[in-house]
């Protein structure tokens, strides 16, 4: 059994100079790491939040919400059996970037209504990619 070591053994070996090296290179290593993790951090919330899509049946027609941050876009297909509306609005906060509408002399068909609110979330989506 060999005989316990002292501690002024201890002090001498974290005093040496290739112990002091490696410590230092391991705050070093831990230092970068934490550097780039922050820089990670950074790029994430950089990145703008996640659309919010939100569609609700109205009658025969329907309508989309999208929200991302302050921006929102929305479509309202309303179908009656004479004819049909389309309303498209953009906004940033208070302020309307579009606003138009349209106006249909005939119903349109289910199928019609769910490709126009499709079309209409594809096209928010391509534009929020490009950006």
């Amino acid at each position: 059994m060999l005989p316990p070591r002292s501690s002024s053994f201890v002090l001498r070996t974290i005093r040496s100079s290739a112990c002091r090296l490696a410590v230092l290179g391991l705050i070093l290593v831990l230092n970068t790491v934490e550097v780039f993790d922050q820089g990670a951090q950074a790029a994430d919330s950089a990145a703008p939040p996640e659309l919010q899509i939100d569609i609700s049946k109205i009658g025969l027609g329907k309508e989309v919400v999208i929200t991302q941050g302050n921006k929102e876009w929305f479509m309202r297909v309303e179908v009656t059996p004479e004819n049909s509306v389309v309303v498209r609005q953009e906004k940033q906060g208070e302020r309307y970037l579009l606003d138009e509408s349209e106006m249909h002399d005939r119903a349109m068909t289910a199928a019609e209504v769910d490709a126009a609110i499709s079309d209409f979330i594809n096209s928010v989506k391509t534009r929020q990619k490009v950006k």
